[in-house]
């Protein structure tokens, strides 16, 4: 065994197809229907099979042409105008226009879609297509990430007739979109097959190749780790994302394989504190327990040298990142968590847990159960414990955990979540219209949900980031979180495949993979 890198033995049945990029997951979506899930493993495949009006560069700041090839926007920041690109079409060769625009949007908004981030299109007062190839979106007012937003595969664009055709089963039985990647079939939790889009030649401008270069897609199934390794290395297998820490070091050193790294990727690990509930909502406890934690350790013992600790709430390189903000974030220095605590009145016990007021310091965590939650889980009841403070775990399996991550039942809980920008990942998880769930902290602050509403309204950026920046320096000041670690992206490419570049999009490597061709 090199390093960690499993033999390849019983790993599948079969190799990969001469003509079949066989791409590896660890997990599939319920469902395939851009406008009623949020799931990271949907994007995998949503990317490939449709397009947006805008795309994002491999920086996650630049936006790019899309179906749009241009656009202009109002001076009050209320109105956008899209040009849009001739000569699309969808998979089965009906002409795009800007009427399937229209009704894409619209689907995605309308409430009864039910779509969980329908607020990413901002507010909308209306969309019209005047001709065939120019869209206006008219807001009610400014929303200043819209481009930034309309590049998710949330934006993506899809085919009236085919929605209604299916109805229901719309990304179960079926898709059609504009993508370079056409729907051939899907057996959920194992496989999905995708064919080449033959008309095809619009891809983003990142890529040197505007057409795709593999004739089918497999998106297989493994959820286990060590035979999603061995599926690389035999050549059963030909790019995964999915790739367990441990084993990185290893991979390297396999002749061969290509393993790199998106260093400009947004996807973090977080512990919330239920700031209305006991123990929790005292702002020394949540001072202290971020002190306490040695996320250095944890970011070893997690990602085995792969991944970084976060200082931040906010990544460094994501649009609106507050340097100043950032120092507040409390370093780990458990000596300083003692006294401060000392000081505060909480005193330890017997068992050398504290309490105060008849309180005990105790803190019932809720995770949903991996294997890396279980690492961190472990790593930090045992730094809490060295200051006097109990952490109570309960993990759940994610068919019930979403649910219980719902409840009020729990002090504090930890998450993983990719997000496009500060305002973005702020909008998500702090307005008190977004209690109990996703604002599981129930952090309820009126001056927090206007400057979540100043920023995304601000038409000049150098505003929006102060004002992004200064909401972020009285989160990090109340300690509402504790940022754990920063998730890292590798890919690895067996021989056989050439031109993979991890992109990162919503926690998704290979975006389009448009320049990533099988060797004859």
């Amino acid at each position: 065994m090199l390093g960690g890198v499993l033999p390849a033995a019983g790993a599948l049945a079969q190799a990969a197809p001469r003509d079949t990029l066989v791409v590896l997951r660890e997990i599939d979506a319920d469902r395939y229907d851009p406008a009623r899930t949020s799931a990271t493993a949907a994007g995998e495949a949503l990317f490939l099979l449709a397009d947006t009006l805008v795309t994002l560069d491999w920086d996650q700041k630049t936006v790019r042409p899309g179906l749009a090839e241009s656009w202009t926007v109002s001076e009050d920041g209320r109105t956008y105008t899209f040009k849009l690109r001739q000569g699309v079409s969808f998979c089965d060769g009906k002409p795009f226009t800007a009427r399937d625009v229209v009704y894409s949007i619209k689907r995605w908004i309308d409430p009864a879609t039910r779509s969980p981030v329908r607020w990413r299109a901002g507010p909308v007062e209306d969309i019209t297509a005047p001709d065939d190839h120019t869209v206006v979106y008219r807001l009610k007012e400014p929303f200043s990430e819209l481009l930034l937003q309309l590049t998710n595969y949330f934006a993506s664009i899809v085919d009236q007739a085919t929605v209604e055709k299916l109805g229901e089963n719309f990304g179960v039985q079926g898709f059609n979109g504009t993508g370079p990647y056409c729907w051939q079939s899907w057996t959920p939790r194992q496989e999905m097959v995708l064919t080449r889009h033959p008309r095809y030649n619009w891809g983003p401008p990142i890529y040197q190749n505007p057409s795709p270069q593999v004739e089918r897609i497999m998106l297989r199934v493994i959820p286990e780790s060590n035979t999603r390794l061995a599926a690389v290395q035999s050549g059963q297998g030909d790019v995964t994302q999915w790739i367990p820490y441990f084993a990185l070091e290893g991979l390297r050193k396999v002749p061969g394989l290509t393993v790199q790294q998106q260093p400009v990727h947004f996807y973090d690990i977080f512990m919330g504190f239920k700031v209305d509930h006991p123990v929790a909502s005292d702002a020394v406890i949540r001072r202290a327990v971020n002190m306490a934690i040695d996320k250095q350790a944890i970011a070893k013992v997690a990602f085995f040298g792969a991944g970084q600790p976060a200082d931040s709430y906010i990544n460094p390189g994501s649009q609106d990142y507050d340097a100043e903000a950032a120092k507040m974030v409390p370093r780990f220095d458990p000596a300083a968590a003692r006294k401060l605590l000392d000081e505060a009145g909480w005193v330890a016990g017997a068992d050398g847990i504290r309490a105060k007021d008849g309180q005990r310091a105790s803190l019932l965590v809720y995770a949903l159960q991996s294997g890396i939650n279980n690492t961190i889980l472990q790593a930090i009841q045992a730094d809490l414990r060295r200051v006097g403070i109990e952490l109570r775990v309960q993990m759940w399996d994610a068919t019930v955990g979403w649910g219980k991550l719902a409840t009020q039942e729990f002090d504090t809980f930890i998450m993983a979540y990719p997000y496009m920008s500060a305002t973005d990942a702020f909008s998500l998880y702090f307005p008190s219209t977004n209690r109990p769930t996703p604002n599981r902290m129930n952090w309820n602050d009126p001056a927090t949900d206007q400057a979540l509403a100043a920023a995304r309204q601000a038409t000049d950026p150098a505003q929006r980031a102060q004002i992004i920046g200064g909401l972020q320096r009285r989160i990090a000041e109340a300690n509402v979180w504790v940022p754990l670690l920063r998730q890292p992206l590798w890919v690895v490419a067996a021989p056989r495949v050439e031109g993979v570049r991890a992109h990162g999009i919503y926690g998704v490597a290979l975006y389009k993979g448009l320049d990533i061709r099988l060797k004859r």
